[in-house]
């Protein structure tokens, strides 16, 4: 297991930034932890990268204790903090050359360098200064920097924040890319980034996992608590046929020939309607079960008490 976190609490004082945390992650997945601000996805992201240590409870990357084994865990871990620390005046590979003497890498570091730059796509700005690149080129040799030294865990505290959409796809897939051979965790709230690089997503709230599952069926399980089908016939119809479906609730014809049909369960009623088609001798043009998008169910698992 490439990240493990058993029973993980984070106490400032008397205020709690994660409650009884647990969670796993197995190498070769990108994972996103959702949250709104404040919810603890910093202080998750700092307690992996051995920044700051746990109230109680254990982290482990790699199978090291990030608390009792911190520096074979810190070996193995690139990280991208949500500011990203550069230093403006010093060139792309002169930046890069230091990390890479900071990470101790000596005469191999010419090499991880290069690979760092390639991989991140900076040949074309490598002898520019730091403080002359975009945001987006900023990013890169934050991730560059982080993969110098060949991690097997990337944990990325919101590595598209204040990027323009073209910076963003960039990123993307740049961070897709790179999971493929590592475990990437990184922090959002944007619900468009855990669809585009994300095989599972863990949403928190207040210290605390609301959810955690593939996207897919994070979305499937709060769509089945309203199970809604949209169906669109060739045939002009009645919304009086419907009546003959079992455990239909409600029938709302939404545009000519297209009815929204909310059942009483989780049970799927498209095949029902399906065999109505057949005896009604009607042609379905459409006939699909409504989800929730991700973001709504972002705002229904995040919302705060009343």
């Amino acid at each position: 297991m490439s990240i493990k976190v058993a029973d993980v609490s984070k106490f400032y004082g008397a205020q709690a930034a994660l409650n009884h945390v647990s969670f796993e992650v197995e190498r070769g997945q990108v994972v996103g932890l959702l949250g709104p601000n404040g919810a603890g996805k910093s202080t998750m992201m700092k307690i992996l990268a051995g920044f700051i240590p746990p109230s109680s409870g254990e982290a482990f990357v790699g199978g090291f204790n990030v608390a009792a084994q911190p520096l074979q865990a810190r070996k193995i871990v690139g990280y991208l903090p949500e500011h990203n620390p550069l230093y403006l005046d010093m060139y792309v590979s002169e930046f890069l050359a230091f990390v890479a003497g900071v990470y101790g890498l000596k005469k191999a570091s010419q090499k991880a360098v290069g690979d760092a730059i390639e991989v991140t796509g900076l040949s074309r700005e490598v002898h520019k200064k730091i403080g002359q690149l975009s945001k987006g080129y900023r990013q890169r040799v934050g991730l560059a920097q982080a993969l110098l030294h060949k991690p097997d865990v990337l944990i990325l505290d919101e590595p598209t924040a204040g990027l323009d959409p073209n910076q963003l796809s960039e990123i993307r897939q740049l961070i897709v890319r790179v999971g493929k051979e590592k475990t990437v965790m990184l922090s959002t709230h944007i619900m468009q980034e855990v669809e585009a690089m994300c095989g599972r997503v863990i949403i928190i709230k207040e210290g605390k996992i609301v959810a955690h599952d593939t996207p897919q069926r994070v979305r499937q399980q709060a769509s089945e608590v309203v199970n809604t089908v949209e169906v669109e016939f060739m045939e002009e119809v009645s919304k009086a046929i419907f009546e003959q479906v079992g455990g239909v609730a409600c029938v709302e014809e939404i545009a000519p020939r297209t009815f929204l049909l909310t059942a009483n369960g989780a049970e799927d009623i498209r095949p029902a309607i399906f065999q109505l088609s057949v005896k009604e001798k009607i042609t379905i043009l459409k006939i699909q079960r409504q989800e929730k998008p991700l973001e709504e169910i972002f705002r229904d698992l995040t919302a705060q008490s009343s």
